[in-house]
């Protein structure tokens, strides 16, 4: 199973700087998160990576941290794959995992090698709905159905590496956004935000094969992988992601959210980590597809 998740939280310092130049006499965020200590959000997200489907529960409850900011804290339980039950190391029973979309936070991401591999996809995934809306509320430029920003990102690629099986693994994106729609009577407002590719790639090609735009535009998704043979499956490609998140106007969480990930890559596989000696290029077609909704 080939990982590819958007960690997007290195833009939080450039977000920092333009929503910082706004006027403070803006017009009213609708997507503001105003947190209750001890309120507790339950979701199922369910996953569609190539043949794998999987799904698995998040329970999460708000808490306080020393400072007294807020953040919502996850445990992550109940995974099954082509709906059979998943066993989970046991480091999974303590692992905590802390989101928040307080705007004043700055995201971090958590170390994902110690984490277990399975549960990776999950983490990353939901901290892309997370980093997104955090995003959206950041610049604040979000206020009434068609409005619409193109957020340059001014920060490096963003990594999925875990430095053991993945030892590269980056992408680099934009991020266009629009608040789609408000439903008054719901009490709901609709945000899409597509990550795209930026004009010019700052990724590190490792090999001049690699240099070849796949699609159009430049490329910007690359990934290294040591198989258990020793040999580098190495890859390059053009990734965008399609985020559509469904936000309560009343308190700001989320009450639902899909992602569409397709990825084009032109894949080898080398017996040299220099990647110069490989074997015929393959085109490869991945498309991820994420679900996130509250439990009832």
């Amino acid at each position: 199973m080939k990982l590819k998740i958007a960690l997007i939280f290195l833009v939080a310092h450039g977000a920092s700087n333009f929503s910082n130049a706004q006027a403070a006499s803006t017009p009213t965020n609708p997507l503001h998160r105003q947190y209750r200590e001890g309120e507790r959000l339950t979701y199922r997200m369910k996953g569609t990576n190539e043949a794998w489907r999987y799904e698995i529960d998040a329970e999460g409850v708000v808490k306080k941290d020393a400072g007294g900011r807020f953040f919502e804290e996850y445990q992550w339980a109940h995974m099954t794959s082509s709906e059979q039950p998943v066993s989970l190391a046991l480091s999974a029973g303590e692992y905590r995992q802390k989101l928040a979309l307080d705007p004043e936070q700055i995201p971090s991401g958590p170390d994902l090698t110690k984490v277990d591999p399975k549960l990776i996809g999950p983490i990353t995934d939901m901290m892309t709905f997370y980093a997104d809306l955090w995003l959206a509320n950041k610049l604040s430029v979000l206020k009434k159905a068609g409005d619409h920003f193109y957020f340059r990102n001014p920060m490096p690629p963003s990594s999925w590496a875990d430095g053991n099986r993945v030892l590269v693994g980056e992408d680099a994106i934009d991020f266009d956004m629009t608040l789609k729609s408000m439903n008054s009577e719901a009490g709901t407002a609709m945000v899409e935000v597509k990550h795209v590719p930026p004009k010019d790639s700052a990724l590190p090609m490792k090999a001049g094969w690699m240099q070849e735009p796949v699609g159009a535009g430049a490329n910007n998704w690359v990934e290294i992988v040591k198989n258990s043979q020793g040999k580098y499956e190495a890859g390059v490609g053009i990734e965008t992601f399609t985020v559509n998140l469904i936000v309560s106007t009343a308190d700001g969480h989320i009450v639902s959210a899909t992602m569409e990930n397709p990825v084009t890559t032109i894949e080898r596989v080398c017996e040299d980590e220099a990647l110069t000696n490989c074997g015929p290029p393959k085109r490869h077609e991945i498309l991820r597809k994420i679900e996130l909704a509250m439990a009832r």
